[in-house]
């Protein structure tokens, strides 16, 4: 009976040899062969591609990982042998629309090529026939912008528009465009979302699809991204296709039931905090993708930070939930404290050290180190919320309150916890669940009520209740005309798991974050400051910056099986790194990120592209 090989560290060739004939071995090997931390650190520039003249908007590795598909704003698709650099096709695609997402066929060999583009149009290319496409498909009112394939459905494919349609192809099956006969429609969000970012004092925009992927072990799962904070994962096997046009060949523009999909076929993602919509920043989605085992979906916002997602286990976020004090443990957290092994009193120390100084990002790095290693100790949680709500990035006050939040249940008795939670609470708008909060605080710890932070709490309490536009838990985003499903699917939307920052992503709708690696363990995302950064997952922290592009880095493909990325942006090249030797190594490429370029980039999410004004949005501008 085979058993999964439990040791990595193999250095003697007989012995791999002979455990590969009796254990599962392949995909150790596989793995270290792809992706190791020494490989990380001498990542640098292999090599250019030239060979465009516009702008790269989309990489594509094979499956078998020989070629690499690149398209462009010049119209062309071309194919690279990115191990010998060579190029091996070039296809003047008769786009009139530059050119957003390429993609291969599975199983075909390597021979059949999808594109998309601003046109509007579908393309299909057999590159063993000729340059002219085989299939064609002008179903998409709008922009087409990502197109999505599935390794078990080698013959369908994917894709999403800014008219709203996600639309689903079988080359085996005839396709006429503009006719009854076209059931490619898989969901429209248009039908469900009239008024997509529809916020107080912001004009609503319609629904786009802004991208979509599709689950690699489950491809009856398909996650799709639209310009607002809403991912979308919908499993096809509840859903019906429906025409697209009618037998007049008019175009449907809604469909006689608004609220025809069944509602436990859809699963909504969103941050906690993004849920109620305070400020004004235009959000889309502009890249997801699902991790190579299936489980975890990762996702990229504009004007936002990268956000993981457990696709089984994520559950809608909490804003209060206060442990009962009876039939618990009293667990005395300074005790805890004092008790912690060397190794992470250390990482505490220097966290508080960081924390003392103002240097909020390499405190946080330390408190979340200690909690990797000591994950029981609720003062750790507490102090990393006080960094994180001090640095007050988007987001961070959320984060601290979810820390708040673990430290209570891990000490209920933990008075610290519980002010630090009513004040976060108030900071996101949670006005009534910030005066329970309070009440709760002064209920467990009467000698406290009186004391002078308390309060200075209660009277900030009261000020916001007075208001004109206080809120409670009740209140959310203006939901003017949406489905009922809708309005369902939203109010349950679930929470992140982890996120990522650092990077900028305001000034494109194409930008990429990616799983590195096949144990998934980093994550990579382009940024508009030119670079593209790669994050280590157990620490949610920078660990190398390298610059890749004079302007922005949109696109990050890793190479499906080894140590190989592929880079693209606004230059007209395609840039290939791979870990360099070390003897002799040098970095050309790498960029020494300080606390001051991230609070830029955090700064540059926060303004308006078309005003040049600093703008502040309350509880997300950096301190």
């Amino acid at each position: 009976m085979k058993r999964k090989y439990s040791n990595p560290k193999i250095v003697n060739a007989a012995l791999l040899l002979w455990e590969r004939s009796n254990f599962e071995i392949e995909p150790i090997v596989r793995q270290r062969l792809q992706f190791t931390p020494q490989f990380i650190k001498r990542i640098e520039l292999e090599t250019e591609l030239r060979g465009h003249n516009g702008c790269v908007n989309c990489l594509e590795w094979s499956c078998n990982g020989k070629l690499l598909a690149s398209a462009s704003d010049d119209f062309h698709v071309m194919i690279w042998d990115a191990f010998s650099h060579k190029r091996m096709a070039s296809i003047m695609t008769p786009h009139q629309g530059n050119i957003f997402s390429v993609k291969f066929m599975p199983k075909s060999g390597n021979s059949t090529v999808v594109t998309g583009a601003a046109d509007g149009k579908i393309y299909v290319f057999d590159l063993n026939r000729s340059d002219s496409p085989t299939w064609s498909c002008r179903c998409h009112s709008r922009r087409v912008k990502r197109l999505a394939t599935a390794p078990e459905t080698p013959f369908v494919f994917w894709s999403s528009a800014e008219d709203g349609d996600i639309l689903e192809f079988d080359l085996r099956e005839p396709h006429k465009c503009m006719s009854n006969e076209c059931k490619v429609s898989l969901v429209c969000l248009k039908n469900y979302i009239s008024a997509s970012n529809s916020v107080s004092n912001v004009v609503a925009s319609p629904a786009q699809a802004k991208c979509l992927a599709v689950n690699p072990r489950r491809p009856e799962l398909i996650a799709v991204g639209a310009n607002d904070c809403y991912a979308r994962m919908y499993d096809r096997r509840m859903m019906k296709l429906s025409t697209l046009w009618t037998a007049n060949e008019e175009r449907i523009s809604s469909p006689v039931d608004r609220d025809s999909i069944p509602k436990n076929c859809v699963t909504y993602f969103c941050p906690g905090h993004l849920r109620k919509q305070h400020d004004k920043r235009y959000k889309a989605i502009t890249y997801l993708t699902f991790s190579p085992d299936g489980r975890e979906l990762l996702v990229n916002m504009g004007a936002e930070q990268i956000y993981l997602y457990d696709i089984n286990n994520a559950k809608e976020p909490v804003f209060l939930d206060l442990p009962p004090l009876h039939d618990r443990e009293i667990v005395n957290s300074e005790a805890i404290r004092k008790k912690l092994p060397e190794d992470v009193e250390a990482d505490q120390k220097l966290g508080t050290d960081f924390l003392e100084n103002e240097k909020y990002i390499e405190a946080i790095y330390q408190y979340t180190k200690a909690i990797e290693k000591a994950p029981n100790c609720a003062f750790l949680y507490l102090n990393r919320a006080i960094a994180l709500v001090r640095r007050n990035w988007c987001g961070d006050i959320y984060a601290g309150l979810r820390d708040c939040h673990t430290a209570l249940w891990l000490d209920p008795t933990y008075l610290k916890a519980h002010f630090r939670l009513a004040r976060a609470l108030l900071a996101l708008n949670y006005i009534s669940e910030a005066s329970q909060c309070l009440a709760e605080l002064k209920s467990r710890f009467p000698e406290y009520a009186q004391s002078y932070g308390v309060q200075m709490l209660e009277q900030d309490i009261e000020r916001a209740v007075k208001q004109p536009n206080s809120t409670s838990s009740q209140d959310g985003p203006d939901l003017f005309d949406l489905s009922e499903n809708e309005i369902f699917w939203r109010s349950s939307a679930k929470d992140y798991r982890d996120r990522f920052m650092g990077h900028c992503n305001t000034t494109t709708d194409i930008k990429e974050a990616n799983f590195f690696g096949n144990d998934a363990n980093h994550i990579i995302a382009g940024s508009d400051d030119g670079n593209f950064f790669i994050w280590e997952r157990s620490t949610n922290s920078i660990c190398e910056v390298f610059n890749g592009d004079t302007n922005i880095v949109n696109c990050v493909q890793p190479h499906p099986s080894v140590c190989l990325l592929a880079t693209s942006g606004i230059d007209h090249t395609i840039k290939l790194w791979s870990p360099q030797p070390e003897e002799n190594f040098e970095s050309k490429h790498r960029v020494d990120y300080t606390e001051k370029a991230m609070k830029r980039n955090q700064m540059r999410m926060y303004e308006d592209p078309f005003d040049f004004n600093d703008i502040n949005p309350p509880f997300c501008a950096p301190s």
